[in-house]
């Protein structure tokens, strides 16, 4: 079945609410396995920062769940398919920044160090993947992302996400998978 960029992100968020973890990592894995999320696709721009934010809030983080993903989701919606390859930034990490700005209500304007911290872990992630090289993995990506994630939100904020040895089971699916070149390839 093919679903609207609109239909994916409501699944998105409707999968989240029923998740109750506190890794991240695990709750990609669990939303990234059903039919209407692709091996490659922009609804990883709302499901990688919406996957923080569940784990986040399950950890005792004081947000409004509902709120944050619907606003993640408006925001992700934004920001078209390939970004990686076409501005040079990868969606998986602008999502998670998006999340990071929610949870800590951050803006263009704002002048706490929120702002700047925010940076540091696009950045940090950023990097990481660049290290890897291309071409783009979705999947690859939102390891790399919540990984780096995990550990800025345990160092942070007042809440223990959980984390665990990442291996990717989606390498048959991805023709242009690294293979032994991925971290993560099983």
């Amino acid at each position: 079945m093919e679903y609207s960029p609109e239909e994916r992100g409501r699944k998105i968020i409707d999968a989240c609410m029923e998740e109750n973890g506190k890794n991240p990592v695990e709750i990609f894995r669990h939303i990234a396995d059903q039919d209407f999320i692709r091996i490659h696709g922009p609804e990883h721009h709302i499901l990688d920062g919406a996957t923080l934010l569940t784990a986040f809030y399950n950890a005792g983080g004081k947000i409004n769940l509902v709120e944050c993903l619907e606003e993640l989701m408006h925001r992700g919606l934004q920001m078209p398919g390939a970004v990686c390859g076409m501005w040079g930034v990868c969606g998986s990490v602008s999502s998670i920044g998006a999340a990071l700005s929610i949870i800590d209500g951050t803006g263009p304007l704002t002048t706490d160090e929120s702002w700047g911290k925010h940076m540091m872990y696009t950045s940090k992630a950023l990097g990481r993947l660049a290290a890897t090289g291309g071409p783009r993995c979705c999947k690859r990506d939102a390891f790399f992302s919540l990984q780096e994630a995990i550990d800025f939100v345990n160092e942070q904020y007042d809440v223990e996400l959980e984390q665990g040895e990442i291996r990717c089971p989606y390498s048959e699916q991805n023709q242009q998978c690294l293979k032994g070149k991925c971290p993560f390839h099983l």
